[in-house]
C-alpha cells in the first residue's frame, strides 16, 4: 500500500469517525482538507480555492434529488449571511453524477450567496481527505487553520451550528 493511500485511507476513517460528533479532537489533515475544494462552480457565486485560506468553513455535500438537502438550505443562507463578513463561507459540494448539467441549473433558480462546486469523481469516489460520503447531506466543519472540527449527517438545526461556528470565529 503507497502512502498516499494509506494517509487517504487514515484521513477516511477519521472523518467516518466525526460523522456525529461535535466538540471532538480536530482532524488536521494540513491544507488537504481546503484543497480538495478546488472544484469548478456554478451559479452566480464564483469560488476560488484561495479565498478560503484562514477562514472557518462549512462544507456541505448535498444533491439536488435530496429532499433534505433542499430542507437544509435556508439554514445555509443564513449562516452565510450572518457570518459572512465575520471570516465565515459556506462551501456545498453537489455530489450529482450529472454534474454541472444539473447543478448548473439548481444553483442559476435558487441564487445562492454561497459556492456551489461540482464533485469530480475522485471526491464521489471517497478518494480526498473527507473520504466517502455515506449520506446526504453531510456537513464538516473546518477551523480557520483547516482542520476538521465537527461533522454530521442530516440536516442540523441552525442554532446548533451558529454556536458552533461563533465558537470557532471567536477562536484565533
Amino acid at each position: 500500500m503507497s502512502a498516499a493511500t494509506r494517509a487517504r485511507l487514515c484521513a477516511a476513517l477519521l472523518l467516518v469517525g466525526l460523522a456525529g460528533c461535535r466538540g471532538m479532537k480536530p482532524v488536521d489533515a494540513g491544507p488537504a482538507f481546503i484543497q480538495s475544494l478546488a472544484l469548478p462552480s456554478v451559479g452566480p457565486t464564483r469560488h476560488d480555492v484561495r479565498s478560503l485560506h484562514g477562514k472557518v468553513v462549512l462544507v456541505s455535500f448535498f444533491a439536488t434529488w435530496c429532499f433534505p438537502c433542499l430542507a437544509e438550505m435556508p439554514t445555509l443562507e443564513a449562516l452565510q449571511r450572518d457570518y459572512g463578513a465575520r471570516g465565515f463561507q459556506v462551501v456545498s459540494v453537489g455530489m450529482d453524477l450529472e454534474g454541472a448539467k444539473v447543478l448548473q441549473p439548481f444553483a442559476d433558480h435558487y441564487a445562492l450567496r454561497y459556492p456551489v462546486l461540482i464533485a469530480d469523481d475522485r471526491m464521489r469516489e471517497g478518494l480526498t481527505p473527507f473520504g466517502h460520503i455515506r449520506a446526504l447531506p453531510t456537513t464538516i466543519i473546518l477551523d480557520r487553520r483547516g482542520r476538521a472540527v465537527a461533522a454530521w449527517q442530516g440536516v442540523e438545526g441552525h442554532t446548533d451550528v451558529a454556536k458552533a461556528i461563533e465558537k470557532l470565529l471567536a477562536e484565533d
